[in-house]
């Protein structure tokens, strides 16, 4: 992975940061670690390029780590030369590369984590076998099982290895658009509903913790995209993030994205959160969520109970 410096210029998706530029045949993930004192992009070439930047926090959020990794591995194909085999075998080194990808995250966790105290690699090992059925990494085995089925299917109707290629490199470039849209379509009626329901509020004090901006995802945001919406309407008064430690992604990313936006916006500490509800200058907390059921149950980080219990 070779960084490549950009411009302000270079990261905007309709006035937002851009944490994945693609283009066909060509991949660059912006640099989180490096937020926000330093704008670094690296050049993605292939699967292993993209497991890399999900072992090592480059890219994080579990819709962005999902789309960086379809993506990786669609640039890698995109790019191929020769593949002098059957179509069957163009599906097997799909689906290969696909599960190879999905081990990036159980094992960034497992080696920031139990690594860091000292564990065994045997005992490192269960865990990240243990944590892909954790709801922030189902994004990313989800995307794989659907690209599995589609291009095992193309395997089947054809005997060139190239049309399976292409038939994946579009379904993955269709993940990338129908996240941008769902992102949107999240500010929209997130910043309708909040009206609906408070319609004596002329203007609107909100909280938000973590990232779940355009940093996180293929762009917009999600929670965080809602602000943006009630921004753009002109009924915002300002909004609050949290530190989120440890690894500040409030204090890093959000507060990075909203000052960047010109989006009125304080940073504070997490344990601050609770003076703001006391003194009634929140209107509401909007987080964002691993999983919502069709009942409305959220599955959602221990972190967040605070804010909305």
């Amino acid at each position: 992975m070779a960084p490549d410096s950009k411009s302000s210029n270079d990261l905007l998706i309709h006035n937002s940061l851009q944490s994945i530029c693609y283009k066909r045949g060509s991949l660059q993930l912006l640099d989180q670690r490096k937020l926000p004192l330093e704008t670094v992009y690296l050049d993605i070439q292939d699967a292993t390029d993209g497991w890399n930047a999900i072992r090592d926090m480059v890219v994080r959020g579990a819709p962005a780590i999902a789309i960086a990794a379809a993506l990786s591995l669609a640039v890698e194909v995109a790019n191929f030369k020769d593949f002098n085999r059957t179509s069957e075998e163009a599906a097997s080194f799909i689906e290969l590369k696909l599960e190879y990808l999905v081990s990036s995250l159980g094992l960034r966790l497992g080696f920031l984590g139990l690594n860091h105290y000292g564990f065994s690699s045997f005992w490192v090992y269960l865990y990240c076998i243990s944590f892909l059925g954790r709801p922030t990494a189902v994004n990313l085995s989800d995307a794989a099982k659907k690209l599995i089925e589609i291009t095992s299917n193309a395997a089947s109707t054809t005997i060139m290895p190239e049309s399976v290629f292409q038939v994946y490199i579009e379904a993955a470039e269709i993940m990338l658009d129908d996240d941008v849209a769902s992102n949107k379509a999240i500010g929209s009626y997130g910043s309708r509903f909040l009206q609906d329901q408070q319609k004596i509020v002329p203007r609107f004090s909100v909280l938000t913790h973590c990232n779940t901006g355009s940093l996180a995802t293929a762009g917009y945001g999600t929670a965080l995209d809602v602000i943006r919406a009630l921004h753009a309407e002109g009924v915002l008064e300002r909004a609050h993030c949290t530190e989120t430690r440890p690894f500040n992604q409030g204090s890093r990313l959000t507060a990075f994205e909203l000052v960047h936006d010109k989006i009125p916006a304080t940073l504070i500490a997490d344990s601050a959160a609770a003076a703001l509800m006391k003194e009634s200058r929140l209107s509401a907390v909007i987080v964002g969520a691993d999983r919502v059921a069709a009942n409305g149950i959220l599955q959602i980080l221990t972190m967040h109970f605070p804010l909305i219990s």
